[in-house]
């Protein structure tokens, strides 16, 4: 809760006037509570979950050649009962796992010192930041997802999110309830280290959402905007990892290659998508 009864305290306080955005929030969040704000945050991860992967959907129903031809498994082909199917286990795991999880992770957020107060964040620290938490974000869950692929975190824990081998957009947080606690420490990892404004821990959280359910979508559309991002993985850096199973020791990073590069655990994708990007030249010529 904001500690200013107008937005005059505010602007006399922070020796300026409020921005436009500044007042927005000020208007929002001056009467309610730090964990109340802190809650939006799952309620932003079921909006974003639902609705994102439904163009893949549509896509997968289609059947479309001049979509499938970006199916990075096109022999693949998944109904929309299957598709429900996945949408229910997930909400089920997000009810029992991820939801107590987000609500009783307060008290660490509120240790580290993440803030709901004024000023916002500047355009610059949000970019920073945000950089940070992926970075730290990928290493952690490189290792972490390592080990999960050791014979009993497989069997017992990570071989639930195989079970799609041709992964689509409802099986990102499709897992074992114990890998969702897992993998989601490294998510918190970031923003313990360099806590900052509670707007970019939800815009942190809702990228790495649309991230993940990018990289199980099971397409690798040439136009997607994070061609451009250096070092990212995408959805066929991903794949592979899906389509080798519960032997690949391969592709374990969440988001970047450098963890795979350097550990030399993406020998045999790097071989798979030469072979791949020579099918799809010929495919598109």
């Amino acid at each position: 809760m904001l500690p200013y009864e107008t937005l005059q305290e505010a602007e006399f306080s922070l020796r300026r006037n409020l921005t436009f955005a500044e007042t927005l929030w000020f208007k929002y969040s001056s009467r309610k509570s730090d964990y109340f704000l802190y809650c939006h945050n799952t309620i932003f991860l079921f909006i974003f979950y639902t609705l994102l992967p439904l163009p893949y959907v549509v896509a997968e129903l289609m059947r479309s050649k001049k979509i499938d031809k970006f199916k990075i498994q096109p022999k693949m082909k998944n109904s929309l009962s299957d598709m429900l199917t996945c949408y229910r286990k997930v909400i089920q795991t997000f009810v029992l796992a991820i939801g107590p999880l987000q609500l009783f992770s307060y008290p660490v957020i509120e240790r580290i010192g993440i803030r709901t107060g004024l000023p916002l964040p500047s355009g610059s620290e949000l970019f920073w930041q945000l950089l940070v938490y992926f970075l730290v974000e990928d290493y952690a869950n490189y290792w972490l997802h390592r080990l999960l692929h050791f014979k009993w975190g497989y069997e017992k824990i990570h071989s639930v999110h195989h079970e799609y081998t041709a992964p689509i957009g409802f099986a990102a947080p499709y897992a074992h309830w114990a890998e969702i606690i897992i993998l989601g420490f490294a998510s918190f990892l970031g923003p313990m280290i360099v806590p900052g404004h509670m707007i970019t821990f939800w815009l942190w959280m809702i990228l790495r959402q649309v991230e993940a359910i990018e990289t199980h979508s099971g397409y690798d559309f040439p136009w997607s905007p994070t061609k451009y991002i250096p070092f990212y993985g995408g959805a066929i850096y991903h794949d592979y990892h899906h389509y080798v199973g519960g032997k690949s020791q391969s592709n374990f990073a969440s988001v970047f290659t450098y963890c795979d590069y350097i550990y030399g655990t993406d020998k045999g994708y790097r071989y798979q998508k030469e072979v791949f990007e020579k099918v799809t030249q010929s495919t598109l010529q």
